[in-house]
């Protein structure tokens, strides 16, 4: 019996040589992707990438290079769902993003964590804690990641969870011996042994010190640091049931419930959108 021939690729990556040397020269050929085989259209997407992704690198002031490409014939920017990324359901729930968006790197992580502070048999509000504490690095940013999670999250988590995912930001630089937190190792590899973290930071972590919820969020830390094993797994299964308890899914589905941050959410859904 014939088998049915395997479907190609999609969004293949548009051979450099097909493409002007202005995007050649300015090592813009990954973000302009070739159009699906079944697609009607026909035209080449292109990615442009957001300033925030290329401040301070050699591909700062890339958009008017892409979007001189975008304006020519059999191409445009990319709006709506990237034939590169999964499909996510109409009403996508938070296991989907796990599934679907997060980085593998980053949900292991945060499943590690929460693993390790489950063993440790604390409290359900610091295992989702632990679970989601990350959830802006594994999704839209590195960068203040305490505080853009916080926000991504407040409107489905006990305040007190949301505030800890915050206060970790600055928690994590400063130890405490009371609970064996010292300054991680992996620190002084990734930041030089002369790093010192701003003084803002310094001035969070000092007033965290002080606030009726701090061991949740010094708990974080705590089960942080020792949840990089690459070769350990944990299914989101494991937690679906805490997370039925301690987060609250819109029934419209995260980006489409009308909350202050489902912009964040769909953002994720969309990622490459140029708008």
């Amino acid at each position: 019996m014939t088998q049915p021939a395997a479907a190609s690729p999609p969004s293949a990556q548009v051979p450099p040589a097909e493409l002007p040397a202005s995007v050649r020269d300015a090592g813009l050929a990954n973000w302009i992707r070739e159009p699906l085989d079944d697609a009607v259209d026909r035209r080449r997407r292109i990615i442009v990438p957001p300033a925030v992704a290329t401040m301070g690198t050699a591909l700062s002031g890339c958009q008017g290079t892409l979007m001189a490409q975008a304006r020519g014939p059999g191409a445009v920017v990319m709006m709506g769902d990237n034939p590169a990324l999964p499909p996510m359901p109409e009403r996508p729930t938070l296991k989907d993003f796990f599934a679907l968006r997060l980085s593998k790197t980053g949900t292991n992580h945060m499943l590690q964590s929460a693993k390790l502070a489950r063993e440790h048999g604390l409290g359900e509000k610091v295992i989702t804690a632990c679970l989601l504490h990350d959830i802006a690095i594994a999704g839209l940013i590195s960068a203040n990641h305490g505080y853009w999670g916080a926000q991504l999250l407040a409107p489905y988590v006990d305040p007190e969870v949301a505030w800890a995912i915050e206060k970790h930001e600055a928690l994590r630089y400063f130890p405490d011996e009371s609970v064996g937190y010292t300054y991680p190792q992996s620190y002084i590899d990734f930041f030089g042994p002369d790093y010192r973290p701003p003084g803002y930071l310094r001035r969070e972590a000092e007033a965290a010190r002080q606030h009726r919820w701090y061991m949740t969020s010094r708990l974080i830390t705590v089960n942080d640091i020792y949840s990089f094993d690459p070769n350990t797994v944990v299914d989101f299964g494991e937690f679906e049931d805490v997370l039925g308890r301690n987060f609250r899914q819109p029934a419209e589905g995260l980006g489409f419930d009308g909350s202050p941050v489902a912009h964040m959410w769909r953002t994720m859904i969309w990622p490459n959108n140029f708008l």
